[in-house]
């Protein structure tokens, strides 16, 4: 059964904003991936939505829904995600040692892009299988020719290793019509926020909104039956920092571990607020509630979501039954 990868990075090494750079690749079957795209179009059908997923424009719960089906969806299939995170500080150190530009080191990470990302992916492919892998459409990647590069390397692991499997395309794609590496963006997403603890907030109350927004998306697709166990065992971290060659596996459920005690700390308090503005006004709909509660209308899932563990139904309870 044929097999596809599906490749995107963030932050990238030459970009001045974040501490880390972040490369992404999801793989599975091109069965798996055609089942996964006929299933978020159907969603996308029965929710009369056409928006790309990217988890930098989730900045409203409006299309919670959407995000959460598909989250849900794609967390149950045979899937892996694969993310190796580079230090930029160590980088550049590297680069001014090699005297190169960081778009040049850059250039030069790509090289270990199928041994951390693709390698692992391939592992139990048999004889005469054929890979395709698809990367987000940039023009910078034509200059150096990554799509010759990574085609040539996974081929010539093949031969060495004896693994048998051929890589026949690599292609370059836009996201906006290709929901693979949409769904990379988005679970890419996910793991950097929760790496960067950016659930904490910021001074400004917007990306405070935001911030909040996401980290209910996030809680409330990690609390869904077990899917927290399929995340653990489905995305797999690699973390680079410029000592030796050693590249160490990140444990993620630190992490979450992390998250989901803050995020249950911080719902208590919110529903505490919310329990008390529903006794005094209870036969009020949500948009009181949550304008007493100081939320914008960006923010109803989550009003909504409250008030449905308020009720004893469960946070998620709307949209699958009782957790």
């Amino acid at each position: 059964m044929d097999y596809g990868i599906y490749f995107d990075e963030s932050n990238k090494l030459d970009q001045p904003n974040g501490d880390y750079s972040y490369y992404g690749a999801l793989g599975t079957t091109l069965s798996t991936v055609d089942q996964m795209i006929n299933e978020i179009k159907r969603i996308n059908e029965k929710l009369r939505t056409k928006s790309e997923m990217h988890f930098v424009d989730y900045t409203s719960d409006t299309h919670f829904e959407k995000y959460f089906r598909v989250l849900n969806f794609v967390i149950v299939q045979d899937i892996k995600i694969n993310i190796m995170i580079v230090n930029k500080d160590d980088a550049r150190k590297i680069s001014g040692k090699m005297a190169v530009t960081l778009s040049e080191l850059r250039e030069l990470f790509y090289v270990k892009i199928p041994e951390r990302l693709f390698y692992g992916m391939t592992r139990n492919l048999k004889d005469g299988q054929h890979v395709q892998i698809t990367i987000d459409e940039n023009s910078e990647y034509e200059k150096i020719e990554l799509e010759t590069k990574l085609g040539e390397q996974m081929n010539a692991h093949s031969a060495y290793r004896n693994k048998g499997y051929k890589v026949d395309a690599v292609k370059q794609a836009p996201s906006l019509e290709n929901i693979p590496l949409q769904l990379i963006d988005v679970f890419m997403g996910i793991v950097i926020f929760l790496l960067e603890c950016q659930y904490k907030g910021e001074e400004n109350v917007d990306e405070s909104i935001t911030q909040m927004i996401k980290s209910d998306l996030i809680y409330r697709f990690l609390i869904h039956k077990d899917n927290l166990e399929k995340f653990h065992k489905k995305v797999t971290l690699y973390k680079w920092e410029g000592e030796g060659e050693q590249i160490n596996e990140v444990n993620l459920s630190e992490y979450t571990g992390e998250f989901l005690i803050h995020k249950t700390q911080f719902d208590i308090q919110e529903m505490n607020r919310l329990a008390k503005i529903k006794l005094n006004n209870p036969d009020s709909g949500t948009k009181l509630y949550r304008e007493e509660m100081g939320y914008n209308n960006r923010q109803l899932r989550t009003i909504q979501g409250y008030l449905a563990e308020l009720n004893g139904e469960g946070r998620n309870s709307y949209y699958f039954g009782k957790d």
